[in-house]
């Protein structure tokens, strides 16, 4: 018995006609009879009651229909897990991050992913949260992570918050330091020049929300930069500038850090893919590896 030969008795079985069933399985109309008269001839018994324009089944027939669509369906099966294991061993994931969460969460995460995958291949995004949902709309990505709220909600997306995490004020160790020297206030930010990051920024829209909720506009000193260079132009004494936890943590040589105080300001980090498009199986492994950092 073939595995071909069951495909081919299930498709007349279901359109219960010899051409139309060689059509769906794209196949010449007589070799696909053949090889039915070859597998009733395997089993002993005829499988379809041929008469002019009206094929039915057997008792025979209907007996091994049942049969036949499960071994199809595990064949199915076993293809699709070999393919979702090789996925692993060869191939690609696309993720675009912030680029605080490049400075921040990922490397340690990607190093696990890559010692446990060599051979997956790992392009990286780094752009704010509005490009990156758009780079996850148009298939250019596989995952993404994204501060919420998103800056254009989109029901075409599915996130799942991975952190909160906290944000904190850096300076620069050879000037004063900003507030009590323990902790900051929004509102001591006035007066206090910042280092700030470029347009489109998800930190900048934050912090600068800050400061209007407490009534005043936060004066800048430098503007436009990424995170390595607001944080390379703190250390030259600059200004002083908000940033995540997690980046200060790493990046803190030649920084004073200082927490905000309650209730302080935090952002929601998320992972983000397309609700209609399930991700690779490659793109679902670092999925989990993320969520269960």
């Amino acid at each position: 018995m073939q595995f071909q030969q069951l495909q081919y008795f299930v498709a007349v079985a279901e359109t219960r006609h010899f051409t139309r069933a060689a059509d769906l399985v794209h196949v010449a109309q007589p070799s696909l009879s053949q090889q039915i008269k070859a597998l009733e001839r395997e089993l002993g018994a005829d499988l379809f009651l041929r008469a002019r324009g009206n094929i039915t089944l057997t008792d025979a027939g209907e007996a091994l229909l049942p049969l036949a669509r499960r071994i199809l369906a595990d064949a199915d099966t076993a293809r699709h897990e070999v393919q979702e294991l090789a996925q692993l061993r060869s191939g690609r994931v696309r993720l675009g991050a912030t680029p605080s969460l490049c400075t921040g969460l990922l490397p340690d995460v990607l190093r696990a992913f890559h010692d446990r995958y060599p051979g997956i291949r790992l392009l990286i995004e780094e752009s704010g949260s509005h490009d990156l949902v758009r780079e996850l709309a148009r298939g250019a990505l596989d995952l993404a992570l994204v501060v919420l709220p998103l800056p254009t909600p989109s029901p075409a997306l599915t996130t799942v918050e991975l952190l909160r995490e906290d944000l904190v004020v850096v300076s620069s160790p050879d000037a004063p330091a900003p507030g009590t020297g323990r902790t900051v206030r929004i509102s001591d930010l006035e007066g206090e020049r910042l280092v700030m990051f470029r347009h489109g920024y998800d930190l900048r829209e934050l912090t600068v929300a800050a400061c209007r909720a407490e009534g005043f506009e936060p004066d800048f000193a430098v503007e436009g930069g990424e995170m390595d260079a607001v944080l390379g132009f703190v250390r030259a004494g600059l200004g002083v500038a908000v940033v995540p936890r997690m980046v200060a943590t790493r990046s803190g040589r030649g920084l004073r850090v200082t927490p905000l105080a309650r209730p302080g300001l935090h952002r929601v980090i998320a992972l983000a893919h397309r609700s209609d498009v399930a991700p690779p199986r490659a793109a679902r492994e670092l999925q989990r590896m993320l969520l269960e950092r």
